[in-house]
């Protein structure tokens, strides 16, 4: 049965027919052009002409990457050439053109291979003898470009402050790195001062429009004074960033911190609010060669750190020195508590001398951590980083365990009055664990007894304690244990606070008996000050040790004060168990 003839499909009318596909080439509303091998327009339709504001005839025979047509220039001009010399395939690439009137548009230009995609000649004007052998479309995407750089707009920048955000200041920094024309980078990281507590009270409103006053004054500051707009980002919370992409070195990045110091001085105005914050600032200022975003971040970063702990509302430039030392205090932290389970550490031991008699009568127990690569290091290396990390709790109970264990060893070798060992505990030791606990532990496991250990503490912990330190304190006073201050004179000196609390020793700090060491340079408010706190200590019921005696004229000005017991290297450094042996044994 024969059914209706179904129609011819367009793409087969226009092969069979030239004229029809060189009405639909030149009526077709997408801009075309038809190329031969070297780039030369042999034909262009009028969506093309009225693209470029001209008519499409007088393109004929121009190379299509000329001024006179997609008006292409560098990177652009080369990926077009690249691309017409493949021809394996159709390509496509974004290319900014100018009209004819000048203005620019953002096309994507596609170029396909005729021989891909016909069978018969393509069309050509009369009497034109050059062959076309690839078709070139343009298609106009400036409306959905402008609308992606909106969106990457909105993307990259802070909604508060309208700043670069993070991400695009790291896009930044990268291209700085990259690209700069000193071969230099600089950056000033800063952080307000006291913002935390306006956002608290105020709520977050003023705090948004305070950053926004903020972020306005250091674009200023950006700009002013001939220092050549300079990137400012709002890299989150009250964190912001200036990025010197061209530094010319280090006093230029100081004087822009000083200009920021200086603008951010003026107080603000916020919704009737009078508002005051001050900026902690790092600067950083190195060569392109000898950074990346990563490091340059971690450096300001760190400045920054140092800007807060020297006192806020200041700036502090990149010290490599201080840096290192940051460094090694950090290695130091993180092998603290490895180091007391590999028995890194040792304990050495300072004679405590009667000063009426010259007797040993105890000795303080020192620690040392043997490093592996470091060496020898004394306490002050060390301690404060246990504390700051919690390692001087097992640390602690290391020390207290070989001390008590060394100090029953002399007991049962030696004849005579025995020694007692002071052993230093950190004020961290009695809240993060249970001290008194401890103590019993080991003096019931070394055999030690109570009476011959002392516990030296800080005045600073001391004084003022209440609660779980006073009473772990009572509860060690009531074990047998004595309680020695130490560094007394440093910090509060309340002797009438000394009344309530379980301390049976004071050990007077070495400031006080540096001022002994020769009549020549004798200061008679040192010896005042000394004689009045002896006198007291010994109305409260309360021994006193002199720390640093280091001459023999400062260890007898004290006996006649009255002082009870002296400790230093007039007497001994500190020593090895072996050697405090051989001091008992009067070797």
């Amino acid at each position: 049965m024969n059914g209706p003839q179904t129609a011819t499909p367009d793409y087969l009318t226009l092969r069979d027919h030239p004229r029809a596909r060189a009405a639909a080439f030149d009526s077709s509303p997408l801009p075309m052009a038809l190329l031969d091998r070297s780039g030369r327009v042999v034909a262009a339709n009028h969506a093309l002409g009225r693209l470029l504001g001209t008519d499409p005839a007088t393109l004929t025979g121009r190379a299509a990457d000329s001024p006179s047509v997609l008006r292409l220039d560098g990177r652009a001009r080369d990926d077009y050439r690249a691309a017409l010399r493949g021809r394996t395939g159709p390509t496509r690439h974004i290319h900014r053109v100018k009209q004819g009137d000048g203005n620019p548009l953002w096309t994507e230009v596609t170029l396909t291979p005729l021989s891909a995609t016909a069978d018969a000649e393509p069309p050509a004007p009369a009497g034109e003898a050059a062959t076309p052998t690839t078709l070139l479309t343009v298609h106009d995407i400036t409306e959905r470009r402008s609308l992606q750089e909106q969106l990457r707009h909105l993307r990259m920048h802070d909604p508060v402050t309208r700043l670069p955000n993070r991400a695009l200041f790291f896009e930044r920094v990268a291209a700085a790195l990259a690209d700069s024309t000193t071969g230099r980078i600089g950056l000033c990281y800063l952080d307000l001062d006291g913002f935390q507590a306006i956002n608290d009270t105020l709520g977050h409103r003023v705090g948004d429009r305070l950053l926004d006053a903020v972020a306005r004054r250091l674009t200023h500051c950006a700009t002013d004074g001939g220092t050549g707009g300079h990137l400012v980002a709002r890299l989150g919370g009250d964190e912001f960033a200036l990025l010197l992409e061209d530094s010319t070195g280090t006093e230029q990045a100081t004087d822009l911190a000083d200009a920021v110091l200086a603008a951010l001085q003026r107080p603000f105005d916020i919704d009737g609010h009078r508002l005051a914050v001050s900026a902690s600032i790092g600067v950083v200022e190195r060569r392109c060669s000898e950074t990346s975003p990563t490091g340059l971040m971690q450096a300001a970063d760190t400045t920054l750190y140092w800007a807060k702990d020297d006192g806020k509302a200041r700036w502090t430039l990149f010290d490599p020195e201080r840096n290192a030392h940051r460094m090694t205090r950090q290695s130091l932290s993180a092998r603290l508590r490895p180091a007391v389970e590999r028995g890194e550490f040792l304990v050495e031991y300072q004679p405590i001398v009667g000063l009426a008699d010259d007797r040993l009568r105890g000795v303080e127990a020192l620690v040392r951590w043997m490093h592996p690569e470091l060496g020898r290091l004394s306490p002050d290396r060390f301690i404060p980083l246990a504390e700051d990390n919690g390692a001087i709790v097992p640390l602690g109970r290391w020390v207290l365990t070989e001390a008590c264990r060394q100090a029953r060893r002399w007991q049962l070798e030696h004849d005579g009055p025995p020694l007692f060992v002071s052993v230093n505990v950190a004020v961290r030791q009695v809240w993060d664990s249970d001290l008194v606990r401890d103590v019993a532990r080991v003096l019931a496991e070394t055999g030690l007894p109570a009476e011959l250990l002392q516990l030296e503490l800080t005045e600073s912990a001391v004084m003022g304690s209440a609660g779980q330190p006073l009473q772990a304190l009572q509860d060690l006073s009531d074990m047998g244990v004595r309680i020695a201050i130490d560094d007394f004179g440093t910090g509060y000196s309340n002797l009438a606070y000394l009344s309530r609390l379980p301390v049976r020793a004071l050990k007077l700090d070495g400031t006080f008996v540096r001022g002994f060491r020769t009549a020549r340079h004798l200061n008679p408010a040192d010896e005042t000050i000394v004689s009045s706190l002896v006198q007291l200590a010994h109305k409260l019921g309360l021994t006193v040790t002199a720390e640093c005696v280091e001459g023999q004229s400062q260890a007898e000005r004290l006996r006649r004060i009255g002082c009870d017991t002296g400790q230093g290297w007039h007497y001994a450094r500190p020593l090895a168990p072996d050697r405090i042996s051989g001091l008992l044994s009067g070797d």
